[in-house]
């Protein structure tokens, strides 16, 4: 490819709506372009490191005896009405109707489409099992696109899906998925983790994400520094503080006037921030919209955590059964209080009445605390569960963070932040029991389908790996999923022996099995390096003042220093590095 000849265009300043490095250097790099809010097109570079990206994951998938099969974004509604997501996944569904009025969704996800295709087809053990995929655009109509490819409404995702007789089959298809993910990034460049992880709308009984690391991701990850365990913030199991053996103490209400936090009332009453019980009030809707277009309230929900912890408002939804996130928000104060009893800032749960009320699992063990009154300006101190009140449900319900203990072997956690790149899922018999996906074992017996899904996020891996390779001066793109392996750069000035040199060496790589693309442009050098920097080639060539004697210089995008070789070492240097490279990070060493 000669550049004289593509559609490319980088940019000098920093675009105003770019906020980290992967949506400056893509932007900059014209490697994408907006087209509204989180909807990107990609344009020739761009598409070459999407290309590249894809077909690793296909080689790893083909790999894991993977078929790839292709189906379209637009779903029926009736697929998702028998799986019973189309009420309860949400309004990031992007939904539509046709012109006769049946309902459809852009797909965000495809294990109805999937479900109904093996159901379809399937009726054997025999035909058992099966791994199919797709690589394809999803769609998730996001209230807040942010971050470029981080957080958008269109990205291309590979989703695969695996059929299994039985929960062993479904253990083997898993580690093989597993496996595959591992070489996957690991061809990509990332520095990685899988880590324990929550099924959120998917559903099913274990996940694991494969997050890169990089300090803008939107996955916060606790890890154990003496042992192997892992997990996102939203999975990480709380260890509950052991329980106290001072005996209760009689219950009696205080004054506490203007304390409406715990720290306010913990310095008023000079206790220790675990010697207190912190509200959080919330209503709970339907998951069918009524017919004035709004969710109807369905209960109030009072829950109770020590006052030194945070509520981790993933496992409170699963502990209401996995409700959306859009079902429950903090509730209105006065809506609540007025069928309740609870007074905002001043809530406990001695007196509460027709709401349902969850505890933390630390809060039963804990004595002699110190809760809201129900009353303005009032706190009730030695309070105890059991004896003076009682939860509807009792589970972990902690957000674990930084220091916290780590569930397998006591020792204190640390923070990263992480980009999801992947996530794998055992879902068991879920979709199809749901959508009758059924085979007939050695007996002639009806048996459900047991499943798997399997997911890489193309477009965020892309972002991700800008987030771990980039300077202050462009992108570092990896050899294995670089637009391009080596760029030569023409001097222009340097004359007619300069330009043959340059066709010379451009035509020698691309002979050698070298990806290159020739700087032809009438630019200064200055400009040439600027764009090659930014856009992230790892070899850079320039034929320049010393073509005349056959002499080239030889650069790797990342390092100050440069070489002087000869035309015919450049390109054996050039195709070397990129074979050792490539099959080093083929073999994730």
């Amino acid at each position: 490819m000669r550049l004289s000849k593509t559609h490319f265009t980088t940019l000098r300043e920093v675009p105003g709506e770019a906020e980290i490095p992967s949506h400056i250097w893509l932007l900059r790099a014209g490697f994408i372009r907006k087209s509204v809010s989180g909807v990107y097109n990609f344009m020739t570079f761009g598409w070459r490191t999407v290309r590249k990206i894809e077909q690793i994951v296909r080689e790893e998938m083909d790999a894991a005896d993977a078929q790839e099969i292709i189906t379209s974004p637009v779903q029926p509604a009736e697929l998702w009405h028998e799986s019973g997501r189309w009420a309860v996944y949400g309004p990031e569904l992007w939904r539509l109707k046709d012109r006769h009025g049946r309902e459809f969704a852009l797909g965000p996800t495809a294990e109805e489409v999937f479900t109904d295709i093996v159901r379809g087809e399937i009726s054997s053990y025999r035909q058992l099992p099966r791994n199919i995929y797709q690589i394809q655009l999803k769609y998730r109509d996001e209230a807040r696109p942010r971050y470029g490819l981080m957080r958008s409404r269109e990205f291309i995702m590979k989703d695969a899906y695996s059929f299994d007789r039985d929960q062993d089959g479904l253990d083997e298809s898993y580690l093989k998925m597993r496996a595959a993910y591992h070489n996957v990034f690991s061809r990509c460049g990332l520095e990685f983790r899988p880590v324990r992880a929550d099924s959120g709308a998917i559903g099913g009984k274990d996940s694991e994400e494969f997050v890169a690391f990089g300090d803008y991701g939107e996955s916060d990850v606790v890890y154990c520094g003496a042992c192997d365990f892992a997990a996102t913030t939203e999975q990480a199991e709380g260890v509950d503080a052991a329980p106290e053996s001072e005996a209760p103490l009689p219950m009696e209400e205080v004054h506490t006037p203007g304390t409406k936090t715990i720290d306010a009332v913990a310095a008023f009453l000079k206790l220790p921030k675990e010697k207190t019980l912190k509200a959080l009030l919330f209503v709970v809707y339907e998951d069918e919209i009524a017919q004035n277009g709004a969710y109807p309230v369905k209960e109030y929900i009072a829950v109770f955590v020590r006052g030194d912890r945070e509520l981790n408002m993933v496992k409170l939804r699963n502990a209401l059964g996995g409700i959306g996130e859009h079902l429950i928000e903090f509730a209105d104060e006065a809506a609540m209080g007025a069928l309740t009893g609870s007074v905002g800032g001043f809530t406990g749960p001695v007196g509460l009445k027709d709401c349902r009320v969850i505890a933390d699992s630390e809060v039963p063990g804990l004595k002699n605390l110190c809760a809201g009154a129900l009353k303005e300006d009032r706190h009730l101190v030695n309070v105890n569960y059991g004896r003076d009140w009682t939860a509807d449900i009792v589970t972990d319900l902690k957000l674990v963070g930084e220091g916290g203990a780590c569930p397998v072997c006591a020792a204190p956690l640390k923070l990263a932040r992480g980009i999801e790149v992947g996530q794998i899922f055992k879902l068991g018999t879920k979709y199809s029991e749901a959508l009758g996906a059924t085979y007939k074992d050695e007996n002639q017996q009806e048996q459900p389908i047991v499943m798997g899904c399997y997911g890489i996020g193309v477009t965020r891996a892309m972002a991700a790996v800008v987030e771990q390779h980039h300077d202050e001066n462009g992108i570092i793109w990896p050899m294995s999923v670089a637009p391009f392996h080596a760029i030569v750069c023409l001097v222009q000035s340097a004359g007619e022996a300069a330009e043959a040199l340059a066709n010379e060496i451009y035509e020698g790589l691309l002979a050698a099995g070298v990806d290159a693309v020739f700087d032809d442009r009438d630019e200064r050098p200055g400009v040439k390096f600027k764009d090659a920097d930014i856009i992230g080639i790892p070899i850079r060539i320039t034929v320049g003042k010393r073509a005349g004697e056959g002499v080239v210089e030889y650069k790797r995008r990342g390092a100050a220093e440069t070489a002087e070789l000869t035309a015919r070492e450049a390109v054996e240097r050039a195709a070397n590095e990129a074979r050792r490279e490539m099959r080093r990070e083929m073999e994730g060493i």
